[in-house]
């Protein structure tokens, strides 16, 4: 609970200035987010049910909203403050999204849902929590409906950790980050507890979705997921 209430306030402290450094702190940031919309199939004609699973500031939803108009959002976030910044920028698209203030790992997500996504945020998670998680995104999907999360991976090896974390140092102070700045960001990754990409992946399978995938990865940063199968109808996804 007290790790809980810590995260709570390290990202309502950041809520003002976390949309701002983004590109800094992501140094692929824009094939990041591009593949991370990309990858859901545009071939759908009916309004997508979507929920955000740690929507912070909403800038992941906002940028599938720009593409799915008539997508109907559910933000789910620990972080009042961040939720404030995702009703401000859904606003001013003339989009009122549903808000839950709630720790997703405990709340019931509800469903089911076309779409389920997340942006960085479940690599906060313990290894059990994730994959738990993971079970319990397959459940509130629809068949045919499709998990993609945009996140942070630890390296297979201690060796490719090292180098990923070095990677992303050197990034952000090529792009420009102040020493407050980068102090903030450290105490922010005081909470991570990154997995493997592979056994993220196995994780998923296990939980039942098909077509397990990683569509993106520049260094720490991925983006993958998989589909729930479709059983009967259709959704964002048919089996061949």
């Amino acid at each position: 609970m007290l790790e809980k209430l810590n995260i709570q306030q390290a990202f309502n402290a950041a809520a003002a200035d976390y949309d701002k450094l983004r590109r800094t702190l992501i140094p692929c940031f824009e094939d990041f987010y591009k593949t991370a919309v990309e990858v859901i199939p545009a071939n759908r004609t009916a309004p997508l049910k979507v929920l955000d699973l740690g929507a912070g500031t909403g800038l992941y939803s906002a940028l599938v909203q720009a593409v799915f108009p008539n997508a109907d959002f559910t933000l789910l976030d620990l972080a009042v403050e961040m939720l404030d910044k995702a009703k401000s920028r859904f606003s001013q698209m003339g989009k009122s999204p549903r808000i839950v203030i709630s720790d997703y790992v405990e709340a019931d997500l509800g469903g089911p849902y076309d779409l389920i996504i997340s942006a960085l945020s479940i690599h906060h998670l313990s290894d059990s929590d994730k994959e738990r998680l993971y079970q319990r995104i397959y459940d509130a999907l629809s068949p045919g409906g499709m998990f993609i999360n945009a996140d942070q991976v630890l390296g297979k090896t201690p060796e490719l950790e090292r180098l990923y974390r070095q990677h992303w140092l050197d990034s952000i102070c090529a792009i420009g980050i102040s020493d407050e700045e980068l102090k903030a960001a450290k105490k922010r990754m005081e909470y991570d507890r990154m997995a493997p990409l592979d056994i993220q992946l196995r994780w998923l399978e296990a939980a039942g979705f098909q077509d397990v995938d990683c569509w993106y990865k520049n260094f720490s940063f991925a983006v993958f997921g998989g589909y729930r199968p479709t059983y009967r109808g259709s959704s964002l996804h048919t089996t061949r």
